[in-house]
């Protein structure tokens, strides 16, 4: 890998970002069923846990299935900027582990729209012994909050300045080490607060017991969490609840890990094989995975999809109409949300999606962004604070924006593939999670045209 360029974009896109000056990508309609095998890239959440651990391991690791988007491009640059050796060959990358202490005394860092790095960096930049460290961050995660990671890890005794907003990016780290003790949270917000807290914990200096006081938004990524952990030699205690957490200091330890792909973006092509009564087979992900967001094919089934589940691979066949009547909470798959709101237009009733208020703090108001979508698509749909009510219709063709939002634009694309085509603004923020997603949906047939 060649050294990274300090030039940084204010909207997160890095030199991995596909469609390098594209402004526009016209899709569909497709107008057959779409069928096909697809091998998705690997997942956004457990590329950027494995980097960051690897790299405050001791020892080396070997990472395989990484995933070249954006947010795994400007990880892997702030790893590089504080010192740590980091080659990356294709989809494989090689780490030699700092040990938790950064050879670099001092770095700038830019994390582009990287949420997990900007919530994960924070508590391991802090343990650290010294060394201060200034994080930027993209005009879009500056207005993502922050503060009640920073909050937690102040009682722990980080130091945290800021430069522009309280609790948010850009900031400036002074490590000393993290002392240890009791610290309580909330994880109504984001589920990455708490993991950035989990990952941090055993490197302070003393035991760390964590309360959470309410229910985390989306729990089964704090698992996720606590499985990479494991896997990097390092052990939480916790109720089953995950209302409680007690960390003994220790060490991760560099090994060979393997990141299994991403099931946010399975949804999208199983999501054209439903909607157009085709058969799309995904040769990489399947039931043994812990992901949330696989769950969506049990959404599909009750839709009328027959699906096929394999531990390693999933196919999805959809039926000669879609059924809708359905109210789903969408809060355990979330990332999902948008998916099933460009389904839901197809089906032979309305389709009820609650329980994803979070959303609105994520790339975009996701909740309002769709619902405007929807509407200029001339399908009936009703916002509510907490998910969407999308009523059964035929798309319109329309030019739509996509927010700097790679869900957005995934979603409105698997839209206007099965209607009358969409023309989507600033294609190229798919490349957050999957550059490639373009290029995947013409090799199955879809007609995709950029300017």
């Amino acid at each position: 890998m060649s050294e990274i360029a300090p030039a940084a974009d204010a909207d997160g896109r890095s030199p991995w970002a596909g469609l390098q000056g594209v402004r526009f990508a016209e899709v569909g309609p497709v107008g057959r069923p779409v069928s096909g095998t697809v091998v998705v890239p690997g997942s956004k959440s457990f590329t950027n846990r494995a980097l960051i651990l690897a790299g405050v391991a001791e020892g080396s690791s070997t990472l395989s299935g990484l995933l070249r988007s954006d947010d795994s491009f400007w990880c892997i640059d702030a790893l590089k900027r504080l010192g740590v050796d980091v080659e990356v060959d294709g989809t494989t990358v090689r780490i030699d582990g700092c040990g938790a202490r950064w050879p670099a005394a001092e770095a700038d860092l830019f994390i582009g729209s990287a949420g997990t790095v900007g919530r994960f960096l924070p508590g391991v930049l802090s343990a650290a012994p010294a060394g201060r460290y200034r994080i930027r961050a993209s005009r879009q995660l500056e207005k993502r909050p922050v503060a009640p990671l920073l909050e937690a890890l102040a009682a722990l005794g980080a130091r945290t300045t800021h430069q522009g907003q309280p609790g948010a990016y850009p900031m400036t780290i002074a490590a000393s080490g993290l002392h240890g003790g009791r610290v309580a949270m909330s994880g109504r917000v984001s589920s990455q607060f708490i993991s950035g807290m989990l990952i941090a914990a055993p490197l302070a200096a003393s035991s760390v017991r964590l309360d959470v006081v309410d229910r985390i938004v989306q729990s089964d990524y704090v698992r996720m969490t606590l499985d990479t952990m494991a896997a990097f030699g390092a052990g939480a205690i916790h109720d089953d609840a995950l209302s409680r957490f007690d960390i003994e200091p220790q060490r991760y330890r560099g090994r060979s890990y393997a990141i299994e792909a991403d099931a946010s973006t399975t949804t999208y092509f199983v999501a054209l094989a439903a909607v157009t009564g085709g058969r799309v087979a995904v040769d990489n992900i399947g039931t043994a995975t812990r992901q949330p967001d696989l769950r969506f094919i049990d959404v599909l089934e009750r839709m009328g999809c027959a699906i096929e589940r394999r531990p390693d691979r999933i196919v999805v066949a959809g039926p000669a109409r879609l059924r809708g009547g359905l109210t789903v909470d969408m809060n355990p798959m979330s990332d999902a949300t948008l998916t099933l709101a460009a389904l839901a237009p197809f089906a032979d009733a309305p389709i009820v999606m609650t329980g994803v208020a979070h959303i609105r703090k994520h790339e975009s108001d996701r909740i309002a962004v769709m619902a405007q979508a929807l509407a200029a698509l001339g399908i009936g749909v009703e916002e509510r604070p907490d998910g969407l009510v999308v009523s059964p219709g035929r798309p319109r063709f329309a030019e739509l924006e996509t927010h700097d939002d790679h869900r957005v634009a995934m979603s409105l694309a698997v839209l206007g593939a099965a209607a009358s085509g969409v023309r989507l603004s600033d294609p190229g923020c798919v490349s957050k999670t999957c550059p490639v997603f373009f290029e995947a949906l013409g090799a199955l047939g879809v007609p995709v045209s950029l300017s």
